[in-house]
């Protein structure tokens, strides 16, 4: 046993498996929480086990549906201060509106920002969550937010394929930083491709910086939403004479068409973790590798139980 009776973990409804395996790292049984809809559509939240005075941990992915997980995860910490937990912290693996984090047209919201005032004002004392889009997105909040990122995870799985003439695309430059990290992690080269965006679903890649030619490309984003960037991307360094090419992310949405545009694209393999669950028709649509993070967040919330330090947990 990790944890002792101090300690209760709960999950929402977005994401029960990984909500047992991290609970299965912790040696310790979820929490029992009975959730369910009243006729008109209005969630109910009534939790069955004692945690007055009790170290909480509420892990829930706010993934599609956004507003109905959000607002379950809401009531849930809610529902804990109510009673008495003494400290609540929100697991997010997925935190959902992160892209809405600046003004980038006259009259839009930011929503990332409503979100974390929404999770402290339901009385959340912490959270914890996964390549949040953004590192500002940390600021958003006025409660300590434990930013993990997947990479650990992902770079183990890049180091065991031992790939051959590895090279990391950036599929954007605005993920040159990340692509920079994998590249000094597996010892690879680094090309950037420099894209246009048409509108909020396509985009088209225009050139790359570096050379593909004879070479095994990686690309890997935070997350996967319609595939036009990877798809685009994959066609462009397939043209500059890559050979295979290896697509991933920390977040596998799979919104729209992206099933299908991955089915026509050069891409020869996609890994994801299991922040978000995958439907069944990505599962049977194309070739997914998914890995888990369950061991990243059950040994952060062993370490935040025990005020330790989660930085050993990032790879340098």
């Amino acid at each position: 046993m990790f944890l002792n009776e101090s300690v209760k973990v709960f999950g929402g409804s977005a994401n029960p498996e990984l909500v047992k395996k991290i609970c299965g790292y912790l040696g310790v049984t979820p929490g029992g929480a009975a959730i369910r809809r009243f006729p008109d559509g209005e969630k109910f939240v009534k939790i069955d086990d004692n945690v007055r005075g009790k170290d909480c941990f509420i892990v829930q992915s706010t993934c599609t549906p956004v507003d109905g997980n959000l607002m379950e995860l809401l009531i849930m910490i809610d529902t804990l201060k109510r009673a008495s937990a003494n400290r609540i912290t929100a697991v997010i693996p997925y935190y959902g509106y992160a892209r809405q984090d600046r003004k980038d047209d006259g009259r839009v919201p930011i929503t990332a920002k409503l979100v974390a005032n929404l999770l402290t004002a339901a009385g959340a004392t912490r959270v914890l969550g996964i390549d949040l889009h953004a590192r500002q997105l940390e600021g958003f909040f006025d409660i300590p937010v434990d930013h993990l990122m997947a990479e650990p995870v992902m770079v183990k799985y890049l180091r065991d394929k031992k790939i051959q003439k590895p090279v990391i695309v950036s599929p954007d430059v605005g993920n040159v930083k990340t692509a920079s990290r994998y590249v000094s992690h597996i010892r690879a080269d680094l090309a950037i491709v420099h894209k246009k965006r048409l509108n909020g679903k396509d985009v088209h890649s225009e050139n790359i910086i570096g050379s593909v030619e004879g070479k095994n490309v990686v690309m890997v984003d935070d997350m996967i939403s319609t595939a036009g960037t990877i798809c685009s991307a994959a066609k462009l360094v397939k043209k500059m004479g890559a050979n295979k090419v290896i697509a991933g992310a920390t977040h596998g949405l799979f919104c729209g068409p992206a099933v299908e545009r991955i089915q026509e694209s050069y891409i020869d393999e996609i890994f994801v973790t299991d922040t978000i669950p995958l439907r069944d028709d990505v599962r049977n649509g194309i070739n997914v590798t998914v890995l888990s993070v369950a061991e990243l967040l059950g040994e952060s919330i062993k370490r935040v139980h025990r005020n330790e330090s989660i930085s050993s947990l990032l790879l340098s």
